[in-house]
């Protein structure tokens, strides 16, 4: 789908920072408690982000059934209420232990935001993928290590063993400056397997990542590249800007799942390109389900030509294409008349009328026309003899008076 942009290279490890560490800031509900440990509680509204989305007339036509999202990030909390058996897979640990533990709960809250089962009244959390099976994939967050180095050391075999383990989608809720040759393959195997990967476009939080520019995986070809937007659905100061940002989605107030204890709010103060990362995720979830037989590229040409923007013909380095809209995605007729991101292949796709054979609408030659009309000559010659010769009868009679 692109890139142009210059890659910045660091060290052959890099410096590799996730572009969020959940909050637990008290919830922004009348009544409600700080999030806490061990003290489950649930948030009945409904996340505000499934609003903007549409995610209820999305849900109509897909919900994600079948399709395996990876989440690379800190492992996630399987025995949340909002993950019943089988909506979570073991998957692997690249830090010891189990990958359905979280002891950061930044994993588990993107899985909440991909595919957070209802529960009921007590609860308005549900992920924009309800149905899809969350693989996760665990590579920080392990005792008695450092969580950035932890990611940059695991980040490309857990890339690997997402492709290995059969993902339809992988969600990388995670930036850095530096252009790495494994991360890079890893990418490339990914999007040559035909798998969906969808990564944080950066966060500004980071002194490391004050400035705009290229992040990465995001800028790797083939990557959708997410920033993150506040509820007037306008990308704020806190994304990254640069020629990684293909779509953005809602990135504050999230409401999702915290670790084993229920819901949260996360993202109170500031945008997270995080979360928007997981809705992005989340619509492609959806996309997979509603075309199975479709490419990576084609989901990604879909979901980037029917994003909301201003302008339909240009995208720009702060909210790429603009901001997400899955049902749109998965319900427009994309022909040649649709202005934006050029399709797969490199030329603008033909309309289903254009496509579609033509009527030849030059009558077919008669090959006995030619008796035929000898035919009609004679039968025109004859009459016009006949009726000759009666005229002249006439004309010979005397007349009576």
């Amino acid at each position: 789908m692109r890139r142009i942009g210059v890659a910045v290279t660091l060290s052959a490890m890099g410096v590799l920072a996730s572009t969020l560490a959940p909050t637990t800031a008290p919830m922004a509900h009348a009544g409600t408690r700080e999030c806490a440990e061990g003290r489950s509680q649930f948030v009945p509204d409904s996340p505000p982000a499934l609003g903007r989305l549409a995610a209820p007339q999305a849900w109509r036509l897909s919900t994600g059934k079948g399709v395996v999202v990876a989440v690379v990030d800190s492992g996630v909390s399987a025995n949340n209420v909002h993950f019943p058996a089988g909506s979570v897979l073991p998957g692997k640990s690249f830090v010891g232990g189990s990958a359905t533990t979280d002891e950061n709960g930044h994993g588990t809250a993107l899985a909440g935001v991909i595919a957070a089962r209802d529960i009921g009244e007590k609860s308005g959390v549900v992920g924009v993928a309800r149905d899809a099976v969350i693989l996760p994939v665990k590579i920080s967050g392990g005792e008695g290590g450092d969580e950035e180095q932890q990611r940059s050391a695991n980040l490309a075999g857990g890339i690997a063993y997402a492709v290995s383990a059969g993902a339809d989608v992988i969600n990388l809720s995670l930036s850095t400056t530096g252009d790495r040759r494994d991360v890079r393959a890893a990418i490339a195997s990914a999007v040559k397997a035909g798998i969906i990967v969808v990564a944080s476009g950066g966060n500004r939080e980071q002194a490391s990542e004050a400035s705009d520019g290229m992040r990465y995986p995001a800028g790797y070809p083939g990557v959708i590249g997410v920033a993150a937007t506040d509820n007037r659905d306008v990308v704020t100061e806190n994304s990254i800007r640069g020629p990684q940002v293909d779509l953005s989605a809602p990135g504050d107030n999230v409401i999702t799942t915290f670790r084993s204890w229920g819901d949260c709010v996360y993202s109170q103060q500031q945008q997270s390109s995080s979360y928007a990362t997981a809705y992005v995720s989340g619509a492609a979830a959806l996309l997979r389900q509603r075309f199975p037989s479709a490419s990576a590229a084609d989901i990604s040409y879909r979901l980037t030509a029917t994003a909301s923007r201003g302008s339909r013909t240009a995208r720009d380095d702060t909210s790429g294409w603009g901001v997400v809209q899955p049902y749109e995605a998965m319900t427009a007729a994309l022909d040649s008349s649709v202005s934006g991101p050029v399709p797969p292949g490199g030329v603008q796709r033909p309309s289903p009328e254009a496509q579609a054979s033509a009527v030849d609408l030059t009558p077919a030659q008669d090959p006995r026309a030619p008796d035929r009309a000898a035919v009609q000559w004679l039968l025109l010659g004859s009459g016009a003899a006949v009726l000759g010769l009666a005229m002249a009868r006439m004309l010979r009679r005397p007349s009576r008076s």
